[in-house]
Protein backbone atom coordinates (compact mmCIF):
# COMPACT_ATOMS: atom_id res chain seq x y z
CA UNK A 1 0.00 0.00 0.00
CA UNK A 2 1.91 3.17 -1.21
CA UNK A 3 0.76 6.35 1.25
CA UNK A 4 -1.77 9.19 0.61
CA UNK A 5 0.03 11.53 3.18
CA UNK A 6 2.48 14.36 1.59
CA UNK A 7 5.40 15.08 3.97
CA UNK A 8 4.83 19.36 5.13
CA UNK A 9 6.72 21.70 6.67
CA UNK A 10 5.32 22.22 10.32
CA UNK A 11 6.03 26.01 11.21
CA UNK A 12 6.21 27.20 14.98
CA UNK A 13 5.95 30.55 15.93
CA UNK A 14 7.00 32.11 19.14
CA UNK A 15 5.41 35.27 20.17
CA UNK A 16 5.68 37.62 23.34
CA UNK A 17 3.78 40.51 23.74
CA UNK A 18 4.40 43.62 25.71
CA UNK A 19 4.33 47.27 25.69
CA UNK A 20 6.20 49.01 28.41
CA UNK A 21 5.73 52.79 29.32
CA UNK A 22 4.88 52.89 25.51
CA UNK A 23 7.54 50.87 24.22
CA UNK A 24 7.09 47.53 22.27
CA UNK A 25 9.49 44.97 23.54
CA UNK A 26 7.60 42.03 22.16
CA UNK A 27 9.12 39.25 20.16
CA UNK A 28 8.29 36.84 17.55
CA UNK A 29 10.56 33.99 16.62
CA UNK A 30 9.41 31.37 13.84
CA UNK A 31 10.86 27.77 13.37
CA UNK A 32 10.12 25.58 10.43
CA UNK A 33 10.90 22.16 10.09
CA UNK A 34 10.28 20.48 6.75
CA UNK A 35 9.38 16.87 5.89
CA UNK A 36 7.25 16.19 8.77
CA UNK A 37 4.34 13.39 7.71
CA UNK A 38 3.32 11.85 11.04
CA UNK A 39 1.60 13.97 13.89
CA UNK A 40 0.38 13.15 17.14
CA UNK A 41 -1.94 15.77 19.43
CA UNK A 42 -3.99 14.28 22.36
CA UNK A 43 -5.15 15.49 25.71
CA UNK A 44 -3.99 12.90 28.88
CA UNK A 45 -5.54 13.04 32.00
CA UNK A 46 -2.48 13.39 34.74
CA UNK A 47 -2.71 11.79 38.28
CA UNK A 48 -0.81 11.91 41.20
CA UNK A 49 0.35 8.69 40.52
CA UNK A 50 3.73 8.90 38.01
CA UNK A 51 2.90 7.81 34.28
CA UNK A 52 4.75 7.40 31.09
CA UNK A 53 2.68 10.20 28.29
CA UNK A 54 5.78 9.06 25.48
CA UNK A 55 8.57 6.76 24.90
CA UNK A 56 11.30 6.76 22.22
CA UNK A 57 13.09 3.69 20.98
CA UNK A 58 14.92 2.09 18.11
CA UNK A 59 12.24 -0.07 16.85
CA UNK A 60 8.80 0.54 18.89
CA UNK A 61 6.08 2.24 17.69
CA UNK A 62 2.35 2.76 18.76
CA UNK A 63 0.40 4.62 20.84
CA UNK A 64 2.46 7.36 23.09
CA UNK A 65 5.47 5.38 21.38
CA UNK A 66 7.80 7.15 18.31
CA UNK A 67 11.27 6.24 16.87
CA UNK A 68 14.13 7.80 18.74
CA UNK A 69 15.81 9.43 15.13
CA UNK A 70 12.33 10.65 13.84
CA UNK A 71 11.19 12.81 16.21
CA UNK A 72 11.70 16.74 15.54
CA UNK A 73 9.51 18.55 17.94
CA UNK A 74 7.24 17.81 21.38
CA UNK A 75 5.40 20.15 23.31
CA UNK A 76 3.95 19.54 26.69
CA UNK A 77 0.99 22.19 27.60
CA UNK A 78 -0.62 21.83 31.14
CA UNK A 79 -4.34 22.66 30.20
CA UNK A 80 -5.27 23.10 34.04
CA UNK A 81 -6.34 26.29 35.50
CA UNK A 82 -4.95 25.86 39.42
CA UNK A 83 -2.71 22.61 39.37
CA UNK A 84 0.82 22.15 38.24
CA UNK A 85 2.48 19.11 36.60
CA UNK A 86 5.63 17.55 37.10
CA UNK A 87 7.37 16.46 34.28
CA UNK A 88 10.54 14.18 33.59
CA UNK A 89 12.75 13.17 31.41
CA UNK A 90 15.27 10.26 31.20
CA UNK A 91 17.37 9.16 28.92
CA UNK A 92 19.24 5.98 28.27
CA UNK A 93 22.30 6.22 30.66
CA UNK A 94 18.63 6.47 33.29
CA UNK A 95 20.17 9.99 33.75
CA UNK A 96 16.68 12.78 34.18
CA UNK A 97 15.83 15.96 34.82
CA UNK A 98 12.65 17.06 35.69
CA UNK A 99 10.75 20.38 35.39
CA UNK A 100 8.03 21.75 36.96
CA UNK A 101 4.69 23.15 34.25
CA UNK A 102 2.61 25.20 36.22
CA UNK A 103 -0.63 26.01 35.25
CA UNK A 104 -0.92 27.03 31.57
CA UNK A 105 2.02 26.85 30.67
CA UNK A 106 3.91 25.05 27.75
CA UNK A 107 7.32 22.92 27.95
CA UNK A 108 9.23 22.19 24.13
CA UNK A 109 11.58 19.84 24.17
CA UNK A 110 13.88 20.85 20.99
CA UNK A 111 15.02 17.19 19.01
CA UNK A 112 18.54 17.63 17.09
CA UNK A 113 16.57 18.80 13.77
CA UNK A 114 18.86 15.74 11.91
CA UNK A 115 18.44 13.17 14.44
CA UNK A 116 15.60 13.42 16.50
CA UNK A 117 16.01 12.80 20.20
CA UNK A 118 19.11 10.57 20.01
CA UNK A 119 21.76 11.85 22.19
CA UNK A 120 20.07 15.02 23.62
CA UNK A 121 20.70 15.09 26.89
CA UNK A 122 22.95 14.50 29.81
CA UNK A 123 22.53 15.19 33.84
CA UNK A 124 25.27 15.74 36.24
CA UNK A 125 25.13 15.24 39.82
CA UNK A 126 24.57 18.38 42.06
CA UNK A 127 27.84 20.07 42.50
CA UNK A 128 29.33 19.12 38.92
CA UNK A 129 29.95 22.22 36.91
CA UNK A 130 29.87 21.32 33.31
CA UNK A 131 28.33 18.35 31.92
CA UNK A 132 30.31 15.78 29.69
CA UNK A 133 28.05 16.59 26.54
CA UNK A 134 30.16 13.88 24.89
CA UNK A 135 28.41 11.23 26.41
CA UNK A 136 24.84 12.52 25.80
CA UNK A 137 22.29 10.10 25.60
CA UNK A 138 18.99 8.87 23.74
CA UNK A 139 15.71 10.40 25.43
CA UNK A 140 14.06 7.42 26.12
CA UNK A 141 10.66 8.60 27.78
CA UNK A 142 9.05 11.27 29.44
CA UNK A 143 6.65 10.82 32.43
CA UNK A 144 4.36 13.27 34.60
CA UNK A 145 2.99 13.62 37.69
CA UNK A 146 0.24 15.99 38.53
CA UNK A 147 1.67 17.09 42.20
CA UNK A 148 -2.31 17.94 44.21
CA UNK A 149 -4.94 16.71 41.83
CA UNK A 150 -5.60 15.30 38.63
CA UNK A 151 -4.42 17.63 35.64
CA UNK A 152 -5.20 17.83 31.47
CA UNK A 153 -2.07 18.03 29.79
CA UNK A 154 -2.25 18.50 25.53
CA UNK A 155 0.81 16.54 23.60
CA UNK A 156 2.08 17.60 20.43
CA UNK A 157 4.78 15.51 18.59
CA UNK A 158 5.50 15.74 15.00
CA UNK A 159 7.77 13.20 13.33
CA UNK A 160 9.50 12.24 10.11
Amino acid sequence: MTSTVSAATLTVTLTESITLNGDDHGSTNTLEIGSINEVMKRIVTVTTTEQEILAFSKTAVGPGKFLDDKVRYIRITNLDDTNEVVLTFKNEDNDEFAVFLDKGCSFIYNADLSAGVVDTFNAVAAGDVTPNLATKGDLVNITADAKIASCDIEIFVASI
